[in-house]
């Protein structure tokens, strides 16, 4: 895959991601009717500078860990989580975005918060970038993308750590 690949996440990210149709060098797809394994497929395939989508691959995992500290989420919930996002990943139903931008990450409740600013963030630190829910704040975040550290490279590791990483203890 040679495009770099962002996943926009937000209340409001199918709307902004459709509003970038139409940028040069930017494909747009959001998730509508779409299993994830043909969001994957459409990503992997498409030729241009920027895929950019709303179909998370982590979503599950970040919101059972938002509700397995919030109390919310049923007793393993997490871990099934983990495993299944595990799983797609290896094989290839699902693929990491080379960036996430969170839109308006401040109104969000505080556990999901520490989701995207502390767990993704603590990760990755450039590589979820928070955003007005504008499609042109969006474009012009692209423009800023910076390069860093990629995701842990023992994702299952990673992964499976998590209900011990704690909201608001997180550096």
């Amino acid at each position: 895959m040679s495009s770099t690949v962002v996943v926009v996440t937000g209340e409001r990210a199918a709307e902004v991601v459709t509003g970038l149709e139409g940028l040069h060098n930017v494909r747009t797809l959001t998730t509508g009717e779409l299993l994830p394994e043909q969001v994957t497929e459409a990503v992997t395939r498409a030729r241009a500078t920027y895929v950019v989508h709303d179909a998370d691959p982590l979503a599950e995992v970040g919101r059972a860990w938002a509700g397995f500290f919030d109390g919310t989420e049923p007793v393993g919930g997490l871990e099934v989580a983990i495993e299944e996002t595990l799983a797609a990943l290896r094989e290839e139903r699902r693929v990491l975005p080379d960036y996430y931008v969170v839109l308006e990450p401040e109104e969000l409740p505080a556990t999901e918060r520490h989701w995207w600013l502390g767990v993704l963030a603590g990760a990755a630190p450039v590589r979820v970038v928070p955003s007005p829910s504008s499609a042109a704040s969006v474009a012009g975040a692209l423009g800023r993308l910076a390069a860093g550290r990629w995701w842990p490279r023992d994702l299952d590791a990673w992964l499976r750590a998590l209900p011990r990483t704690i909201p608001d203890r997180i550096h």
